[in-house]
């Protein structure tokens, strides 16, 4: 209560910003107005280079989920991923901080050493995936309907992420020949990630590319598997405690340009594929939600979901704004 929140967006996303808050788009006077004078900042990725920080601003970083490949300071050893990142200018932004999200200790650890600053961080799970704890069965079958989903019908979001050493973001998975092989019981949600420039394959038939939905956390709740590479997306998956198979069949290319801070293979959310015909023979055996990769997502679950109880945001908010220094207990 009390509170005043503005949304920064381009005009084409504003349908999709939380109703109650102010619209803002990038550049205009009202969002330099905006972040002048806003007493918390909130982002998930940089804030604009040109911000100056005024005293008494509070800024949060949520980052974009539990790191599993190299980011910040480590990517000076990748050129290949680093691309044209100027490291000072990194710093420089980091130095703005205040407050940086950590969804576990492998989370708390990674940034702390790839993005040194005098920040402190709130290790209380991650605010995008309350609403994994919150939906009733009325919301999933509510967007599975939106969504063009059969009834009765397993859907497999499909979410790979960017290959820095490539020039072109291709999938090596023809999800058509998939769908024959597996039956017209199951559809593919496909997502292509922000940076591969267009949809992973047409809606067609059990296929619905799902790219420009707004919304990954609703995808993650309308389906009933999901299939990844290296995505952090399997983090906030795993808080679904649902089914998870890494499909993983460019592994050396991987690690050579990005790497990755542990084996995905040696400690896996799921079953691990590492060729088209591996990943339908794990659907068509059962064994993507067999006993043991029941057990894998557990242990999996148990490492990186300890906060998972779908107050995260409530505990940032907490601590944030209202100076309670105790965090509530996890659930």
């Amino acid at each position: 209560p009390g509170i005043r929140t503005a949304w920064i967006a381009e005009a084409e996303q504003h349908d999709s910003v939380p109703t109650g808050t102010r619209r803002l788009r990038p550049d205009t006077a009202a969002y330099w107005t905006a972040l002048a004078r806003s007493k918390y900042l909130v982002h998930n990725a940089d804030f604009d280079r040109r911000l100056v920080k005024r005293r008494g601003q509070v800024l949060v970083q949520t980052r974009q989920g539990t790191p599993l490949k190299h980011m910040g300071l480590d990517l000076r050893e990748r050129p290949a991923a680093a691309g044209d990142t100027d490291f000072d200018e990194l710093l420089d932004n980091v130095d703005k901080w205040d407050y940086v999200l950590s969804a576990n200790r492998h989370s708390t650890l990674i940034w702390e050493r790839v993005y040194p600053g005098g920040y402190t961080t709130l290790e209380y799970g991650s605010p995008r995936a309350d609403v994994f704890q919150q939906a009733t069965s009325a919301d999933v079958a509510r967007i599975r309907e939106s969504l063009g989903i059969p009834e009765g019908a397993v859907a497999i979001l499909y979410a790979p992420t960017h290959r820095d050493y490539r020039r072109t973001q291709r999938t090596t998975l023809d999800l058509h020949h998939v769908l024959c092989r597996l039956g017209p019981r199951f559809v593919v949600l496909a997502r292509a990630h922000p940076r591969h420039g267009g949809p992973l394959a047409p809606t067609a038939g059990q296929v619905i590319d799902v790219t420009d939905h707004p919304s990954v956390e609703s995808l993650c709740l309308a389906s009933d598997a999901l299939v990844t590479d290296y995505s952090s997306i399997m983090f906030d998956y795993a808080d679904l405690d649902r089914p998870i198979v890494i499909h993983a069949d460019d592994r050396e290319a991987y690690e050579a340009a990005r790497g990755t801070y542990f084996d995905l293979r040696s400690f896996p959310p799921g079953a691990v594929s590492r060729s088209e015909d591996e990943l339908i023979d794990i659907f068509t055996t059962g064994h993507w939600r067999g006993s043991r990769s029941a057990q894998l997502r557990s242990a999996f679950r148990e490492r990186f979901c300890p906060y998972g109880d779908g107050r995260a945001a409530e505990r940032v908010v907490r601590h944030v704004v209202l100076g309670e220094t105790g965090r509530p207990s996890v659930v």
